[in-house]
């Protein structure tokens, strides 16, 4: 049986800023055309991993193969190959076609330049001939945000590449330009079998597209980024036991944390419309359904509840959600114990 190669391969990789560890992986495999996820709060390292898998930026210790092969920083053996939207992007002092071709002449390709950089803007929605000018002569100057954030991305698309790299692409744009960039990223996938790596807070958005999702925090890969995690800071109550406050006066409760400050991984086992199967030793929680999708992997559905400012999620199959009638805006309770509560 043909083991297939997988596009990355994360061996034992730490990186530090100013002595100060900031990832922490031990072992990760993309696989090739594959759509993953990176989910986590700021800080987590999301953006740092981006780096070093765009081969910008060296790691501190530890191996990161490309297509099979150990990948150095600024190697143009594989960092042609790759492509990296920042979440800031900044436009070179030039036109749209200046800006959208740069990457292809670095790369020695100049064949057919007007019609790749005619396709790359067509891709996120910014037709060459659009208001009944030529836009791609347009100078960076003259484009408003979400226009600069679609030209950066058909300046990474135009190359065609292996892997494109996306940190928070959707987090600062209106709604007509988030949603060109989601579907120039699909379409870059689709047609030419681009890998797709993206760093965002859009969690539906990932949850609908990827294959994978990856849960980050303190620098560390963990999980599917399907789980519950509540972050600290944690305090003792009056009663003894350890917990936080809601914003709606409820109470997650907790075994005593490794410090105050660390995240637990909260296994909801059940949602319910009353209290009914409410143990002495399982803790209930009030809220309301945001949104249910769907595990491509399982066919299940995510439930997805607001709890406070918290949301929470819990995957039901099909016939559990229809015998419930479980809709967006239906007020349900989640019920977990806390003896399965994992830290990280």
């Amino acid at each position: 049986m043909k083991v297939e190669t997988p596009i990355y391969e994360i061996r034992s990789l730490t990186h530090l800023y100013a002595g100060k560890p900031v990832l922490d992986i031990n072992h990760l495999r993309i696989s090739d055309s594959s759509i993953v996820g990176i989910v986590g709060p700021n800080g987590s390292g999301k953006s740092t991993l981006l780096r070093l898998l765009g081969l910008i930026e060296r790691p501190s210790s530890g191996e990161i193969y490309f297509n099979g092969r150990p990948a150095k920083p600024f190697s143009n053996d594989s960092r042609l190959h790759i492509t990296m939207l920042p979440q800031d992007p900044i436009l070179m002092k030039r036109s749209v076609s200046g800006n959208v071709s740069f990457g292809l002449k670095l790369r020695g390709n100049r064949d057919d330049l007007e019609g790749r950089v005619n396709q790359a803007l067509e891709m996120v929605g910014l037709d060459a001939g659009q208001a009944g000018e030529d836009f791609s002569m347009r100078p960076w100057y003259a484009l408003s945000g979400g226009e600069v954030q679609r030209v950066a991305l058909a300046a990474r698309l135009a190359p065609r590449p292996k892997v494109l790299l996306l940190d928070e692409p959707t987090a600062n744009v209106d709604a007509v330009s988030a949603q060109m960039i989601k579907e120039a990223a699909i379409k870059a996938r689709k047609e030419w079998g681009t890998t797709l790596i993206i760093a965002s807070h859009d969690w539906q958005w990932l949850h609908e597209i990827c294959d994978n999702i990856l849960h980050m925090f303190r620098g560390k890969v963990f999980g599917s980024g399907r789980e519950n995690i509540i972050f600290g800071p944690w305090r003792k109550f009056e009663d003894g036991a350890w917990g936080k406050m809601l914003a709606d006066n409820q109470r997650i409760r907790v075994p005593e944390p490794p410090d105050k400050a660390s995240a637990a991984i909260i296994d909801v086992f059940s949602v319910s419309e009353d209290e009914s199967n409410r143990g002495r030793d399982i803790i209930c929680l009030s809220g309301t359904v945001l949104h249910l999708s769907l595990d491509k992997g399982t066919g299940h559905v995510f439930v997805t509840l607001a709890v406070g400012i918290h949301t929470f999620t819990i995957s039901m199959t099909d016939q559990q959600i229809q015998a419930q009638g479980i809709y967006p805006g239906k007020s349900l309770r989640i019920h977990y114990s806390p003896d399965r509560i994992k830290w990280v």
